[in-house]
């Protein structure tokens, strides 16, 4: 026994392997990162994400950027004035206020009074849901009549 530990003492001849840990993907994205590898004269490329940490409930459409830069021509979609009268007189009749169906639908104030105005680019999104609140359909060729629940019968 004696012996034994004497050859395992003799730390010049026991084989040592250290390994390190490739960095986590996390790591070799950071900020630190990628400076480092710039100063070592590599290839970096970097992306901004289309719509990355947006809100994706107010998604807008890639052509709005080019409507904005385009001249007189071209103009975005407004909601019609008779859509907007009909939001207007839902709200009433169920004696709501502009903030109230706002907060039911989960938007702003500001977005129910530019479609009553007639001023707001059409979500069919928000549309939905307000024709659910009010329950009135707001689409297609019954406008202004009672909207049916999925499930029952006329």
């Amino acid at each position: 026994m004696r012996n034994y530990w004497k050859n395992m003492s003799d730390w010049d001849t026991a084989p040592i392997t250290l390994r390190k840990r490739a960095p986590k993907a996390s790591t070799l994205k950071s900020e630190q990162a990628v400076n480092a590898a710039r100063r070592q004269g590599f290839a970096v490329e970097t992306q901004a994400k289309w719509g990355g940490g947006a809100n994706k409930q107010h998604v807008t459409t890639k052509n709005t950027a080019k409507l904005d830069r385009e001249t007189e021509e071209l103009k975005h979609d407004k909601i019609p004035l008779d859509l907007g009268k009909l939001i207007q007189q839902g709200r009433q009749n169920k004696g709501l206020s502009q903030k109230d169906l706002a907060t039911k639908v989960n938007e702003k104030a500001q977005v129910i009074n530019d479609y009553e105005a007639g001023r707001g680019i059409p979500n069919q999104m928000v549309i939905g849901k307000i024709e659910r609140v009010l329950g009135i359909k707001l689409r297609g060729k019954d406008r202004g009549k009672p909207l049916i629940a999925p499930g029952t019968k006329k």
